[in-house]
């Protein structure tokens, strides 16, 4: 009987074959933390577990969640991870690099085969380059540091295939809120997502997929590490897709027939086309995060912004989610565009996404994001409501003030 990728991937790191509901103790080939949670590991190594790091080499801190510092407090404790990072010989990507799962995209730390654990729950962006990518909580991730090992226990497989192609104005996040929409933000409940017939998909649109899985309570979201991925991806001659692999679930999305989608507050879930919300009114309109702010994110934005202004009174705020990204679109003039159109470009990083700095939603604010999660007071006031939609749709949005179908324009 084949296997599915994840179980391929984690009966390699177990040396032995498994199967869906066994538990295995592996050594993860990576281990992320970012600034907001880093600190709080630190202190259960030193404090609970009195342990040190075992393997330093396999650790990277990133600082995005609030980067740069915005109070004294976050100052200080980001000043007492570069410490420790420093005296333990960790590596460290600081302020202004980006977002977590960008940067270790970006940096290939992630690779295809690997087991990239992350103090995060989009760790499961990682499937992008074909990894078993997880979050796990602050405990968890400290026993990893003083240990090196973990267990987990084998997900099963939820299969999704798409087929036909995209048309105009329909993206990657269109895919990624569809199969939300079907599966349910529980469908896939500590299961592994995988999407097939991708071939054809460049590394942003898998990020998109692979960051959002976890909205489908998915342990795992992976895309086989073939067809159009950049070669410094190196997928391990062992790890393929088994014609007999077996999937707890099967799921077909046409993309010739999808039209542009909208998540409604405050359920990733609760997912429509966009001809039942169009003229929805919006205050602020957010383009970035690990799920949609790369470079050709900002491209697709600028191509319905350039020449145009923003609605008066509606307010975009555009943070790319890396360095890398963000000189992209200052070389090829996208920044440009965005700022003559009335956008506010921030610091790469996770900016307004969790409400804690760089555009914190007030009071009734309604917001348009291409984030990834818009739960009650995500992004500030409990009170705001927050929808999810692409970078073309955010920027129709902005040029109306109000949810606008890109097609209109």
């Amino acid at each position: 009987m084949g296997q599915t990728l994840s179980e391929q991937i984690l009966s390699r790191k177990a040396g032995r074959t498994v199967t869906p509901g066994d538990f295995v103790v592996i050594e993860p080939d990576a281990v992320m933390s970012h600034d907001s949670l880093t600190p709080s590991i630190i202190k259960i190594l030193k404090e609970e577990l009195a342990m040190t790091v075992k393997y330093p080499d396999r650790l990277t801190f990133v600082f995005d969640h609030v980067s740069p510092a915005s109070t004294v407090g976050t100052a200080d404790l980001q000043n007492v991870v570069r410490r420790f990072a420093k005296e333990n010989n960790i590596r460290l990507f600081d302020v202004g690099r980006g977002i977590c799962h960008q940067v270790l995209v970006e940096e290939g730390i992630a690779q295809p085969g690997y087991v990239v654990v992350g103090a995060d729950s989009h760790s499961t962006s990682y499937g992008a380059v074909g990894a078993f990518g997880t979050g796990m909580g602050s405990t968890d991730v400290a026993l990893i540091w003083a240990t090196g090992k973990t267990w987990l226990r084998v997900p099963e497989t939820v299969r999704i295939n798409f087929n036909g192609s995209l048309s105009d104005f329909v993206e990657y996040k269109d895919m990624a809120l569809k199969a939300g929409r079907i599966l349910s933000i529980s469908g896939a409940n500590y299961m592994a997502v995988e999407y097939h017939g991708l071939d054809w998909l460049p590394l942003e649109g898998r990020q998109t997929l692979s960051s959002m899985a976890v909205e489908m309570g998915a342990k795992v979201g992976i895309v086989p590490p073939t067809g159009n991925l950049p070669a410094q991806y190196r997928k391990p001659e062992w790890l393929n897709v088994e014609a007999d692999a077996v999937y707890a679930r099967t799921i077909d999305i046409n993309l010739s027939e999808l039209v542009p989608q909208v998540s409604i507050p405050h359920a990733v879930d609760h997912v429509a086309d966009i001809t039942d919300l169009t003229g929805t009114h919006v205050d602020v309109v957010f383009l970035g995060t690990c799920t949609n702010g790369r470079h050709e994110d900002l491209v697709r934005a600028a191509a319905l912004l350039k020449g145009r202004r923003i609605a008066e009174g509606t307010r975009m705020i555009i943070t790319p989610a890396s360095s890398r990204e963000m000189a992209k679109a200052a070389s090829d003039g996208t920044l440009t565009t965005l700022i003559e159109a009335g956008a506010l470009i921030t610091s790469p990083g996770c900016g307004m996404c969790m409400g804690r700095h760089n555009g914190t939603l007030g009071d009734g604010d309604v917001c348009l994001s291409t984030a990834n999660r818009n739960f009650k007071g995500r992004m500030g006031a409990p009170t705001s409501q927050i929808y999810l939609a692409s970078p073309s749709v955010a920027a129709a949005t902005a040029l109306r003030g109000c949810i606008t179908d890109p097609r209109e324009l």
